[in-house]
């Protein structure tokens, strides 16, 4: 697996739900180049045991990605079908209802494979589709993508570690140190 981080985050269009309700075809996020920093999480699978929790976490302070100008984007392989569902499911049923920034559903695995975050073993076959001979799941990735849609910083976590969402308001806020003053800032000052 290999790092990103100071390259052009990969271009792609996909189905995704957006405001916990809407299908939205063709969902890029290009739409946020020279306007907002984007926050893209890769996660296991809906109605899994800690994605819901960690989804709902994010959640919690999308206040606090707004007041920085930035965009949440979740994306998981399951179907919009199946992330509709679970954006109407309650928490206490392993849901996520309430949930408002974009869920990609990245069906085809591409997007994952192309931020490198998909876990399996995997290849392509000859009609030019990802196969495998077990699951292909993503792991927790997080890339922090820039106005310029350059990726900033990238972590990937096994399956079992959730992410912290006050260190990455605070990376967010390092970014944005940087930007504004010409010089760096350590996480956390």
């Amino acid at each position: 697996m290999s790092s990103i981080v100071g390259k052009k985050a990969p271009v792609f269009a996909a189905n995704a739900i957006i405001n916990g309700n809407k299908l939205i075809n063709n969902f890029s996020l290009e739409q946020y180049l020279e306007k907002k920093y984007v926050v893209l999480l890769f996660y296991t699978k809906d109605f899994s045991g800690i994605c819901p929790h960690e989804l709902l976490d994010f959640q919690k302070k999308i206040h606090e990605f707004e007041s920085r100008n930035t965009q949440l984007v979740a994306c998981s392989t399951d179907s919009e079908e199946t992330h509709m569902a679970w954006l109407r499911t309650n928490k206490e049923d392993g849901g996520v209802k309430g949930v408002k920034f974009p869920i990609i559903s990245d069906h085809s695995k591409l997007i994952t494979s192309s931020f490198n975050v998909l876990f399996g073993e995997y290849f392509t076959n000859d009609d030019q589709v990802l196969d495998a001979d077990g699951p292909m799941i993503p792991l927790r990735g997080l890339f922090l993508i820039d106005k310029k849609g350059v990726v900033q910083h990238q972590i990937v976590n096994f399956f079992t570690l959730i992410r912290n969402v006050d260190h990455i308001l605070s990376t967010i806020d390092s970014l944005h140190y940087f930007e504004t003053n010409g010089e760096f800032c350590r996480v956390n000052d």
